[in-house]
């Protein structure tokens, strides 16, 4: 199954979006084998932080009730050896005991409206070793996904480096079934009708590099501990040809018919193209192949992929001598 990814917001040059390095390729030994490698990236929706910058804090709780829950999240940087990345931002976001979320709501996709409200959601800078810590509930689920955290890292000058999820462990006594048992805490769901990671349509290709641990109990709360690997600044490299490579947003937008995707390219590249629907399933891929340097006009005709109405994400990922890098937009089909 194909990792899905959300939008990332960017203004550059005549509306274009600065393609941040949200893939690297991380240094190899004599023999080619990795010594670190990036996290995989996931889908930051369908309910990623509107206003993040303005979410510093380190409680993140507000008015939600349930079992407490430390959040430690260490960041990585794959272009210094896997050293902690000091200054990073990390914004993370999750749903209530109840499955629902802040920032959302009066939908079908959340019937209850949460959107005056910003609970479980945060911001924080990583320290010296990388770290940072949130103070939160346990989460609770909703139907079609595996209790996750989702976690988004910029650079410290607000480029993103990675969009990526928090997998939690499952199976009989893991802190997700003890958790969901606990009624007194306010968890009512139990576990009937949960998706588990292997069916979870972000997790089900494998949570190798996304899956946390966790101690504690259901009395005295639980504490989260995760490592994130992302491409962060690289020794001996000019990171400005990284903001060269542009994806644009796609125009017209809203459209009924068809709809044309800016796109400069610095050198000769590998480009590919995923349409996925706001649920973060693949329908269609209209392109891959390579194209050369320059600017470049891509469409999308609604009809050759049977697109019905309604938000769709595209994604276009850029592979050539600098690195690969992905770029995620919204668009609308009227």
């Amino acid at each position: 199954m194909e990792r899905k990814e959300f939008l990332k917001k960017g203004v550059g040059l005549l509306g274009l979006a600065i393609v941040g390095p949200s893939l690297l390729k991380a240094k190899n030994t004599s023999d080619e084998t990795l010594v670190c490698s990036v996290t995989n990236s996931e889908t930051a929706g369908p309910f990623p932080t509107i206003n993040p910058s303005s979410l510093t804090s380190a409680n993140i709780i507000s008015d939600r009730t349930g079992i407490p829950l430390t959040i430690n999240i260490t960041i990585n940087n794959t272009n210094a050896n896997c050293a902690a990345l000091q200054g990073a931002l990390v914004d993370i976001w999750h749903c209530d005991k109840d499955g629902y979320y802040s920032e959302y709501g009066g939908s079908g996709m959340q019937s209850v409206n949460y959107t005056a409200v910003h609970f479980l959601r945060g911001r924080q800078v990583t320290n010296a070793n990388g770290l940072v810590s949130f103070q939160s509930i346990f989460p609770g689920w909703y139907t079609g996904r595996a209790t996750h955290i989702h976690v988004h890292i910029y650079n410290a000058s607000g480029t993103s480096l990675l969009v990526t999820q928090i997998a939690f462990p499952e199976g009989t006594n893991s802190a997700v079934a003890q958790v969901n048992a606990s009624t007194a805490n306010g968890y009512t769901k139990g576990m009937n009708g949960y998706t588990y990671n292997a069916s979870d349509n972000v997790f089900s290709d494998g949570v190798t590099n996304e899956l946390s641990t966790i101690s504690g109990d259901n009395t005295n709360g639980y504490t989260l501990n995760h490592t994130i690997y992302v491409a962060g600044p690289t020794l001996g490299l000019d990171e400005m040809s990284f903001a060269q490579n542009q994806v644009g947003q796609n125009f017209p937008n809203p459209f009924s018919e068809t709809t044309q995707i800016p796109l400069q390219l610095t050198s000769a590249s590998e480009v590919s193209l995923e349409i996925f629907d706001m649920t973060g399933r693949r329908i269609a891929v209209p392109v891959q192949k390579n194209l050369s340097a320059g600017m470049h006009q891509i469409s999308i005709n609604r009809a050759e992929y049977a697109l019905s109405s309604g938000y769709y994400i595209y994604k276009i990922t850029i592979n050539n001598d600098q690195g690969v890098y992905t770029q995620n937009k919204r668009m609308l089909i009227k």
